[in-house]
């Protein structure tokens, strides 16, 4: 058996695939093929520091991401979780999941999560649940883009490219199908229900199979991308505001006029302004990362009640887009994090129904982290509590000036033994195609959902993995 040097000395004479190495060594040596690869990477590389640096190797299952999750792995980086709340959702308290490594956020969120708790809640509905795929088709003129258009339109057409795209999965449920031209490229958007998963592969898979039906008929059309940016996947755009993308949430809570001057250190009136100078006039946003980046499409209403004693509160969210099976859920943390809110994996009897309970928590949560940076803001604490709570003295790190290797350097305990080589969108008018009267779109789970009540990188496409990160970029820990 060859030992790592050996591993290392044939990869690098172009022997072995540097990406190939778990496939070489055997499922039973993964961590062994991250272990030599990071080696390659850390002695090829100007700085030579990989090697021996503090990203952590060891103790993770590395076959769950093999082929799942991540491709040329050199190591894992850990993040901090912390649990803000409890705050209850529909009825029931959540413990909300956050990794973070922004001081001052998980407490913010706390302080939120109590000052909505004191209103009774969050109340959360579900308008929405569909994935979408786009894709752009291309056709020699634009009266046959028309005629394809207006085909699709049909109760021939529509059930001609339903029936093809659910033959792909017993969970992709074509909902609908939208239609745009610009000048002879024709845009349909899919819309389906993908039960518990975020569904990017399932609809992809359905949507490629329903084209091969459409190009019987229009034996000319050229499939330009099966994404077309009329979906919209990886960035935020009108589309998915009006439409909606993943989940739909809509969430409401009544914070009462005195929580908001002992909790949250304001008045009613001062947010209610600021939120609409800052929110409605300044910007539009959310803030959740990865696959979620057009998740952050949302709009936080803020109106005085009572006589202008209480506060209440809106947010909605149009595209949420995560999942509790597929992507970075395979994985053991993200799992542990689902099982602990009560939602691991598929709904056992309503696909569908886990997920828009994440969706849900997840509003929630961005709800009460707003609510605590508004504060902070309004009541002028948020520069304060970043300056006590999110500079570390004792641990800021000296300039990164790595050494230059030398004779005489011995490696670091553990380490391989580091040998130097070299190594050599326009907006058309549109129309819309629903189910004829009669169809069958429908698919359980795909409605409001269970009144049950968070992101992390995907996910995904991962989907959204199940640590939250809230929609307040910058809250205060005041309390």
């Amino acid at each position: 058996m060859l030992n790592d040097e050996e591993v290392i000395l044939l990869a690098q004479n172009g022997k072995i695939a540097m990406y190939a190495l778990e496939k070489v060594l055997g499922n039973d040596e993964l961590e062994r093929a991250v272990r030599i690869r990071r080696a390659l990477v850390s002695r090829a590389s100007s700085t030579k520091t990989l090697e021996a640096s503090d990203v952590p190797i060891t103790n993770y299952d590395y076959g769950r991401v093999l082929g799942a999750c991540c491709e040329n792995v050199v190591g894992y980086i850990p993040l901090p979780l912390g649990i803000a709340g409890p705050l209850k959702v529909d009825g029931q308290m959540v413990h909300i999941p956050m990794a973070t490594a922004e001081g001052t956020l998980v407490a913010s969120t706390s302080r939120g999560c109590k000052a909505l708790n004191a209103g009774g809640g969050v109340t959360t509905v579900l308008t929405r649940d569909g994935m979408t795929r786009g894709p752009a088709i291309d056709f020699p003129s634009i009266v046959q883009a028309a005629q394809a258009k207006a085909w699709i339109s049909s109760e021939e057409g529509y059930n001609t490219l339903k029936t093809a795209f659910e033959s792909t999965s017993r969970f992709a449920k074509l909902q609908s199908l939208k239609t745009a031209m610009a000048g002879r490229t024709l845009f349909v958007r899919f819309a389906t229900a993908t039960g518990d998963a975020m569904g990017m592969n399932m609809i992809s898979k359905g949507t490629e199979k329903a084209l091969e039906a459409m190009q019987a008929r229009y034996p000319e059309m050229v499939t330009l991308a099966l994404s077309g940016n009329y979906c919209t996947d990886k960035k935020p755009a009108a589309i998915n505001w009006i439409e909606g993308r993943g989940k739909s949430v809509v969430a409401e809570a009544v914070v009462p006029g005195k929580v908001v001057k002992s909790v949250l250190k304001t008045t009613v009136e001062a947010l209610c302004n600021l939120n609409t100078k800052k929110n409605l006039v300044g910007e539009c946003d959310g803030g959740d990362p990865a696959q979620n980046v057009e998740s952050s499409n949302c709009i936080t209403l803020m109106e005085p009640i009572n006589d202008g004693e209480d506060l209440l509160m809106t947010v909605s969210m149009p595209s949420i887009e995560v999942g509790t099976v597929g992507g970075g859920t395979v994985l053991a943390p993200q799992q542990a994090v689902l099982e602990m809110l009560g939602i691991k994996g598929a709904h056992p009897t309503h696909p569908g129904q886990n997920a828009q309970a994440l969706a849900r928590m997840i509003a929630a949560a961005v709800m009460a982290g707003e609510l605590s940076l508004m504060s902070a803001l309004a009541a002028g604490h948020l520069i304060r509590a970043h300056m006590a709570h999110n500079r570390s003295q004792t641990n800021t790190p000296a300039a990164s000036r790595p050494a230059t290797p030398g004779p005489g350097m011995s490696p670091v305990a553990g380490q391989l033994a580091s040998v130097p080589v070299s190594m050599g969108v326009v907006t058309p008018v549109s129309s819309v195609a629903t189910p004829p009267v009669g169809s069958n779109s429908s698919e359980p789970g795909s409605g409001s959902g269970s009144s049950s009540v968070s992101s992390s990188s995907t996910v995904t496409h991962a989907t959204a993995a199940p640590t939250l990160i809230s929609s307040s970029s910058s809250p205060s820990s005041s309390s």
